[in-house]
C-alpha cells in the first residue's frame, strides 16, 4: 500500500453502523477496514500509508478512549476521530485532551464525519512526513565517524575551532577539515542549520 492509498479504520460494535460509516468513507474513493471490537483491531496489521481511525467510545471489553490511550502509549500516532452516541460533553473534552481529531454525537452528518477523516488524513501524512525526515537525519548522522560525532557536538554547542582543537588534542586545520565533511555528510549550508538538525536529532 502506497501514500497515495489512505485506509480508514471503523471500530464500531453495531454492524449496521458499521456498513453505513463503511459506505460513506467508500463513496469518497476512500479504501475501509471494519472491526467490531477494540480486540479484533489490535489482532490485525496496519499498513505502511496514510490512515485514520473512526472509534465508537462505547465497545464490548476495551473502550474506544481506552483504545486510544493504548495506541498512544505504544507510540502509534494514529489519527482518531470518536463518534458515540451516548457522548457528554467531560467525554468530548477527554477525547479531545487526548489528542482526537473530532468527537462526533450520533446522529451526526456524513459531511461532517468526511470533513474529520480528511483532517485525520492530512495529519497523518504530517506526521508520516516528519518520521521520514527525522529518519533521514538520523542516517547521515550514523554516517559520521566518532570523531566527527565529537566535534560536531563542540560545534553546535558554540565552541570555536582552536578550542575544539585544544580540547581534542587536534591540530585547528584538522578541525577546520572535519567541520567541512560534518557539513557536507548533514547536508547542513550553515551553522545554524547545523545546530537545528542537532536539536532535532535530539528530539
Amino acid at each position: 500500500m502506497t501514500d497515495d492509498n489512505p485506509v480508514i479504520f471503523i471500530i464500531d460494535d453495531d454492524p449496521s453502523m458499521r456498513a453505513t460509516l463503511a459506505d460513506v468513507m467508500r463513496s469518497v474513493g476512500l479504501e475501509v477496514r471494519t472491526f467490531a471490537s477494540a480486540q479484533e483491531f489490535l489482532g490485525g496489521d496496519v499498513p505502511d500509508a496514510p490512515a485514520c481511525l473512526v472509534l465508537d467510545v462505547r465497545l464490548p471489553g476495551q473502550s474506544g478512549l481506552d483504545l486510544h490511550r493504548t495506541l498512544r502509549e505504544s507510540g502509534v500516532g494514529l489519527p482518531v476521530v470518536f463518534i458515540s452516541g451516548h457522548g457528554d460533553v467531560q467525554m468530548s473534552v477527554r477525547a479531545m485532551k487526548a489528542g482526537a481529531v473530532d468527537f462526533l454525537a450520533k446522529p451526526f452528518r456524513d459531511q461532517d464525519l468526511i470533513d474529520a477523516v480528511h483532517e485525520g488524513l492530512e495529519r497523518d501524512r504530517a506526521r508520516r512526513g516528519r518520521a521520514v525526515k527525522a529518519a533521514e537525519l538520523r542516517e547521515r548522522y550514523r554516517s559520521l565517524t566518532e570523531r566527527e560525532r565529537d566535534i560536531m557536538a563542540l560545534v553546535v554547542a558554540g565552541h570555536p575551532n582552536k578550542q575544539i582543537a585544544s580540547q581534542l588534542s587536534l591540530a585547528e586545520v584538522t578541525v577546520k577539515a572535519h567541520r567541512r565533511q560534518i557539513m557536507q555528510k548533514m547536508k547542513a549550508r550553515s551553522l545554524p542549520e547545523l545546530v537545528r538538525i542537532a536539536g532535532r536529532l535530539r528530539a
